[in-house]
């Protein structure tokens, strides 16, 4: 297998990603972009496994590390939704402009999820379906009450920098920017085919989030994986098994 491993353009901020493509010699087939979540990487496994899975399907897959994350430039402590979210418009702009790509398809882990949301619903005259695996969509809100990512705060005066019980440090301007953004709209704004795959057993974004958006979304496939975490440490082959039974089904219908 094929891999290209270049960096995407975003107004000056180069964005790390590798492209690879399905066995076969057909002259185009449909393209799959896949992004990790918080403190996340292309590399990590359950990124890995999905991206396989979309190129047992016949797609080629885009794996993109948004601001702040992986080898893409910008500091981690000062990325911002907003920031990702242009990410991943030039992202999926690059894509839409691959000459081999016959339909686009968008899926993204835990903010990477939130952010397949968000820019699902901004661009979804081209995509065809979108897959939010873990999506914690519920950072908005926490960015609304005081609590977010395991740190607390007061919501009158959001301090300068945030440390997480980790270490690690968030710019105050990542709550200021997530507070902003009301996620509900933008599920009930796509129209599309979706799927959710989340684990019961999710330590950092309750299950309860995924059936709330399968209720909100009109088109979309909810699958549990019991007693599985956040990563799928304990049951990833459902989650492929999830992601390929979807995908054929879209393939199929085109």
């Amino acid at each position: 297998m094929e891999t290209k491993e270049f960096y995407i353009n975003d107004d000056g901020i180069r964005l790390h990603a590798k492209l690879d493509f399905p066995s076969g010699e057909k002259p185009s087939f449909p393209l799959a972009i896949i992004i990790h979540g918080f403190t996340g990487h292309m590399e990590e496994r359950h990124i890995t496994a999905v991206a396989e899975t979309f190129r047992e399907c016949g797609c080629a897959t885009l794996r993109a590390e948004m601001y702040g994350h992986g080898k893409s430039d910008g500091e981690f402590r000062r990325h911002t939704l907003l920031k990702w979210i242009n990410n991943a418009l030039a992202v999926i702009r690059y894509a839409k402009d691959l000459d081999f790509v016959t339909d686009l398809y968008l899926c993204g882990h835990s903010q990477g999820g939130l952010l397949t949301m968000l820019a699902g619903a901004i661009e979804q005259d081209v995509l065809k379906a979108i897959i939010p695996l873990s999506p914690a969509w519920m950072i908005p809100e926490e960015a609304r009450s005081g609590q977010i990512l395991g740190v607390s705060f007061d919501c009158d005066h959001i301090p300068r920098e945030l440390k997480r019980p980790d270490g690690l440090s968030l710019d105050g301007d990542y709550i200021r920017v997530a507070r902003m953004i009301r996620a509900e709209d933008a599920i009930r704004c796509f129209g599309k085919p979706v799927l959710i795959v989340h684990g019961t057993e999710d330590e950092a974004v309750p299950v309860s989030y995924a059936y709330k958006a399968a209720d909100l979304y009109s088109h979309a496939e909810l699958v549990i994986i019991e007693g599985d975490t956040h990563c799928y440490d304990r049951h990833l082959e459902q989650v492929t098994s999830a992601v390929r039974d979807f995908m054929l089904r879209q393939l199929s219908s085109s």
